[in-house]
C-alpha cells in the first residue's frame, strides 16, 4: 500500500472536515441536490468521453494509485547483473531454469535463451511498453478529464441555484440560505477536482514513468546479456539509469 496517497487523502477529508466543524454546523453542508448534480454531470461526462469498459474499469484503475507496488529499478539492475553472471559462467540456456517473477524480464530472458537476435528482442520488448505506456495514459487521461469536468458542473450548479434564488426575490429571508446552497456545488467540484480525481491523476502518472523506466531498464539488460556483456560493464551501463545517489548506493551493495 502507498501511505503517502492513503495519508494525503485522510489528511485533506480530516482538515476540511475539521475547519467545517469549527466553523459552524456541518449539516449545512450537506445538499443533496448539489451532490447529484456535481457527482452525476462529472459521472455523465466521463462516460461520454470514454468507453463503458474504461469508465467501469476506473476503480481498478484507481486502485493503482494505492495499491501497486513497482520494483525499484536498483532492484531489477542487481537481478539483471545475476542473470548476466549466470548466463558468463554456465551459458543462456542454465538461465531458463532460473526463477523470475517479473513477467516482462521473464519473458525477455526467454527470447534470449530461444536464440532471437538482438533487434528481434528489442523491437518486440519496445513494442509492448509502448501499448503498456499507452493503456496507462487513458487512465490518467480519464481522471485528468473527471478533475476537469467536477468543477465546471459544480459551476453549473452554481448557476442552476443562482437561477432558482433570483426567481424567488420576494422574500429577502430565503436570499442567503438560496445563495449558499448554490455555492455548494462549487465547492464539492473544488474538493472532488483538488483532493480526488487530479492526484490520482498524477500518481498514476508516476507510477507509469517508474514501471516503464524499469522496463527499459530490462530491455537494455537483457541486450546486454545476450550481446555476452561483462557483467560489471553491463552494471554500469545500467546504473546510467539512476540518479547519481543511487548508482553509489547500489554499487556498494555488490
Amino acid at each position: 500500500m502507498d501511505l503517502g496517497t492513503v495519508v494525503g487523502l485522510i489528511l485533506g477529508m480530516v482538515l476540511l472536515t475539521g475547519s467545517i466543524v469549527v466553523g459552524g454546523q456541518i449539516g449545512i453542508y450537506i445538499n443533496i441536490p448539489s451532490i447529484l448534480i456535481t457527482v452525476g454531470g462529472t459521472i455523465a461526462a466521463t462516460f461520454i468521453r470514454f468507453s463503458l469498459n474504461e469508465v467501469l474499469g476506473s476503480i481498478n484503475v484507481a486502485m493503482k494509485a494505492f495499491f501497486y507496488k513497482v520494483k525499484p529499478p536498483e532492484e531489477i539492475i542487481k537481478e539483471i547483473v545475476t542473470l548476466a553472471n549466470i548466463a558468463r559462467r554456465e551459458g543462456l540456456l542454465k538461465l531458463e531454469k532460473q526463477p523470475i517473477e517479473d513477467p516482462f524480464l521473464k519473458k525477455a530472458i526467454m527470447f534470449c535463451v530461444d536464440g532471437h537476435e538482438a533487434d528481434f528482442i528489442e523491437e518486440v520488448l519496445s513494442k509492448e511498453m509502448q501499448l503498456t505506456a499507452q493503456r496507462h495514459e487513458v487512465g490518467i487521461n480519464m481522471f485528468k478529464s473527471m478533475g476537469d469536468a467536477a468543477p465546471a458542473f459544480g459551476m453549473i450548479g452554481t448557476l442552476i441555484g443562482l437561477v432558482q434564488m433570483l426567481s424567488s426575490m420576494e422574500d429577502p429571508k430565503t436570499i442567503g440560505p438560496a445563495m449558499a446552497v448554490a455555492l455548494l456545488t462549487t465547492l464539492y467540484g473544488a474538493v472532488m477536482a483538488n483532493l480526488i480525481f487530479l492526484p490520482i491523476a498524477d500518481k498514476l502518472s508516476l507510477r507509469s514513468e517508474e514501471e516503464l523506466l524499469g522496463k527499459k531498464v530490462i530491455i537494455e539488460g537483457v541486450l546486454g546479456i545476450q550481446k555476452g556483456l561483462n557483467p560489471r560493464v553491463l552494471e554500469e551501463v545500467l546504473q546510467t539509469f539512476l540518479p547519481p545517489k543511487k548508482r553509489k548506493a547500489s554499487g556498494s551493495e555488490e
